[in-house]
């Protein structure tokens, strides 16, 4: 009937609504220029593997720092979603290759995931590279270019950062090979990532910059989003918290009409730690407890850790002690639960830390004596002096 309007145009203005606003901001970044088809952006060419409802594992090394802990420790998330069996039946299915080295290099995959899921990330990169190098000896392309993504995460998670370049250079070099647009995508965020925790502003931005451009180029919200929330993490190193909240608050909306929910999640960490830098305590909280919902829901334990450190640190400034506590109780059973034992031992030091600030020594003593035990497993005598030393 004339003049009625349907869903489907409804949609399209959303859209355009997205992209007219983009187009700005991407002007100021100088990373655009034309005209954008927000009609042609909704599909995606013959053969491009789409990311619906999958996590986008190389979002973000987040580039926050746990303020009673006082050093910056940069959380990776891996992926929470696709279990990596699922990840290593999906190459097996897609490259064909079989027999005994590739069981075994599967094998060592799988070691090295469930050392990461404990915390061992040394141990994980010691199985990830013996896989490798077999992956490399079958000839398995797509594998070795998926490990080399594991290695370089895990080495940024343990701040190795030339390690974590170089790994992650790898991986994008195996892509381009490989003409796997994907997998460059990938590589360039994790790779930009890297740089930036390195100070190289202007080699991240441009590094965003080529992720972004591939990713519009295959027309993926998602991927977009993944790119377009890493400028904004550029625009916040450089104190520019305006502009890092427009490209956060863009990149959130490309992730839900991408259905990338852990992408969104990770994003709203972002904003909320740009928030948080400009004493926006309210709006920090939203973001945080934005990206803590949907964590929760998707069960992704590290994007949950994040948000409830944010939270903490949003929550501390303005005297909200009692919910201060029970977000700090949350991060422990969460670290428990998970049985991440470099978590828990976290988890305690705030907890001890908390207790201290309140003036409640007795319940201090008591974290701190439980991190002490926790760091004895560990193996790890700087956490044992540090935890049980504290109070004395």
């Amino acid at each position: 009937m004339k003049g009625k309007i349907t869903s489907q145009q409804i949609k399209q203005v959303g859209v355009k609504k997205i992209y007219s606003g983009l187009q700005l901001v991407m002007v100021h970044l100088r990373l655009y220029s034309g005209s954008m088809n927000a009609a042609a952006i909704q599909t995606k060419p013959k053969g491009f593997t789409s990311l619906a409802g999958k996590p986008l594992y190389f979002l973000l090394l987040c580039f926050c720092t746990p303020l009673l802990l006082g050093s910056s420790a940069p959380l990776i998330p891996y992926p929470a979603t696709d279990s990596l069996n699922q990840q290593i039946d999906n190459i097996r299915i897609n490259n064909g290759t079989q027999g005994e080295q590739r069981h075994e290099a599967d094998r060592l995959v799988r070691q090295g995931s469930q050392q990461q899921h404990q915390g061992n990330l040394e141990k994980a990169i010691s199985y990830w590279w013996q896989a490798l190098e077999i992956y490399d000896q079958i000839g398995d392309v797509e594998a070795v270019g998926r490990t080399y993504d594991f290695i370089g995460l895990a080495y940024g998670e343990l701040r190795r950062y030339p390690e974590a370049e170089d790994a992650f250079r790898r991986r994008l070099a195996v892509a381009r090979s490989n003409k796997d647009l994907q997998g460059q995508i990938f590589g360039l965020n994790n790779l930009g990532s890297i740089l930036l925790e390195r100070q190289n502003l202007p080699e991240a931005r441009t590094t965003f910059a080529e992720a972004l451009a591939i990713s519009r180029s295959v027309r993926n919200f998602a991927l977009e989003g993944a790119s377009l929330s890493n400028l904004g993490r550029v625009a916040a190193v450089e104190k520019d918290y305006d502009l890092a909240i427009k490209l956060y608050e863009a990149a959130a909306t490309l992730h839900r009409r991408g259905n990338d929910p852990l992408g969104e999640a990770n994003t709203f960490n972002n904003l909320g730690d740009a928030y948080l830098a400009i004493h926006r305590y309210s709006d920090s909280i939203g973001a945080y407890g934005a990206a803590l919902g949907i964590a929760r829901e998707r069960r992704a334990p590290n994007i949950q850790f994040r948000a409830i450190d944010g939270l903490v640190a949003a929550h501390g400034p303005v005297g909200r002690t009692a919910r201060w506590l029970q977000l700090l109780q949350e991060r422990l059973a969460l670290a428990r639960e998970t049985e991440n034992l470099h978590q828990q031992l976290k988890s305690l030091q705030l907890l001890a830390q908390f207790y201290q600030k309140q003036g409640n020594y007795a319940e201090a003593a008591r974290a701190y004596h439980q991190a002490s035990a926790i760091a004895h497993i560990l193996h790890a005598p700087e956490n044992r002096g540090t935890a049980g030393n504290r109070l004395f």
